[in-house]
């Protein structure tokens, strides 16, 4: 085979760079989440599935800012409540299994978000990181997720995950099931996740049916320390 050589195998190096810098970015964070106590969820429950959305470009943002990052890291209390929420799911519903779309956020990467929607509209869906108070993801006290089912696809929610419209709100759920904008499947999977959630010891929020925490804020900013 003959060589390359000239402009040719210099793209051929530098794409060959830029594949091993990519992985040892994803290597160096999980690295960097591992050395600062927390816990890759699926070492306890394997059954759950991730895929964190914000290792690519399929979000509201519309770019990658994790890199390869493929593992759902969290705080060991939140870790181990996702992984007693499995075996409440699995007990309850053998069928459907926990499938995560995000996990711990650091500062660093909230800022890279913040700087992608600053001056947009879509600033009012990211919480400013240079603010003193931080937001859950910050702390690895929060974990957005929906149900799987036997074939391993989402389970239809009526909304995706991120949608901000009023179909997200599980405040709205009743109003939005007796006006036919909601599905009775629909909001029975959402309550579905919810209980097995809730008795799991999280709490929800009333305006995305996908985020639950472990603790609530002043709980979380006495207990944890923000991953930066």
């Amino acid at each position: 085979m003959r060589a390359l050589t000239g402009p040719t195998a210099l793209l051929v190096a530098l794409a060959v760079a830029g594949d091993a810098a990519a992985d040892d970015d994803a290597a160096g964070l999980a690295a960097r989440l591992a050395a600062a106590g927390l816990v890759d969820v699926r070492t306890l429950a394997p059954a759950i599935q991730v895929e964190l959305k914000y290792s690519t470009a399929d979000n509201f943002l519309g770019a990658d800012v994790y890199g390869d990052l493929d593992a759902c890291y969290l705080n060991p209390d939140a870790a181990r409540m996702l992984a007693r929420a499995a075996d409440l799911l699995a007990e309850r519903a053998p069928n459907l299994r926990l499938h995560v779309y995000d996990c711990v956020r650091p500062v660093a990467v909230q800022k890279k978000m913040w700087a992608l929607v600053k001056g947009t509209p879509k600033r009012a869906y990211v919480a400013n990181p240079y603010r003193k108070v931080k937001g859950m993801h910050n702390y690895g006290c929060a974990v957005d997720l929906t149900l799987a089912d036997e074939s391993g696809a989402p389970v239809d929610m009526g909304t995706p995950f991120d949608h901000f419209g009023p179909e997200a709100e599980p405040r709205r759920e009743l109003r939005l099931l007796a006006a036919g904008r909601l599905s009775a499947a629909q909001v029975s999977s959402r309550l579905q996740l919810r209980r097995v959630m809730v008795d799991a010891g999280f709490l929800p929020l009333d305006n995305e049916w996908w985020h639950f925490d472990c603790a609530t804020g002043r709980d979380a900013r006495a207990r944890y320390r923000i991953v930066p």
